[in-house]
């Protein structure tokens, strides 16, 4: 009896160590959840300004339709007291339109923005263009008549009894004008993009 006793232990025993990886008295069970930084969604409106720099000249001289451009903030924008869109961050476009000078018209071009380039890499698809108070268009101004018409222009005074009649000589501009400039955008000037769709922004910096 003292023998089958004995037998049932040593299976048991055996059966116990066979079921259990070696080491796993050891093992200490992780938690398998990562601790996230907790980001704060928040949506930068269509009509919103950044101010920025260019970081070089573009002109529509030599610069092609499609031509790759970079502007840089040089103000913090903040929105609810929460920083967005750092200085220094990096706006990236391109030329999307040009049109060339012409007889009383100078040269124009329409800049897009596509997307911002934090400090730290992280980019944000963005919807803006370089902005002027012209539709968005840089440069297309009239350039000055080529010529100048002198008219006279008479007039009559009452001086007692009689009458006097008097010109005056008047200069207009002519039917014609210059040939129009063509336009640039000079490396360093200061200017405004505006966002023509809204931003969601969930990644900010924390220094």
């Amino acid at each position: 009896m003292k023998k089958i006793l004995a037998a049932i232990l040593i299976i048991l025993l055996t059966g116990t160590n066979l079921l259990a990886a070696p080491g796993d008295e050891d093992v200490t069970i992780q938690n398998p959840q990562l601790e996230m930084r907790d980001y704060d969604g928040i949506e930068l409106p269509a009509g919103t300004f950044i101010p920025a720099v260019s970081a070089q000249e573009i002109s529509t001289q030599y610069c092609p339709e499609g031509y790759k451009v970079k502007f840089i903030a040089t103000n913090d924008l903040f929105l609810y007291d929460t920083k967005i869109i750092p200085k220094d961050t990096e706006l990236y476009g391109y030329i999307e339109k040009i049109n060339e000078p012409v007889v009383g018209t100078n040269a124009s071009m329409k800049i897009k923005i596509t997307k911002m380039v934090y400090a730290d890499g992280f980019e944000v698809p963005i919807k803006g263009y370089v902005h002027t108070s012209n539709n968005n268009i840089i440069g297309g101004e009239l350039t000055q008549p080529a010529e100048f018409v002198k008219m006279p222009h008479y007039q009559t005074r009452f001086q007692g009894w009689y009458n006097v009649k008097g010109a005056t000589l008047q200069v207009r501009p002519g039917r014609t004008r210059k040939m129009g400039e063509h336009t640039r955008v000079a490396a360093g000037v200061d200017l405004i993009i505006i966002l023509t769709a809204p931003v969601w922004i969930t990644h900010t910096l924390t220094n």
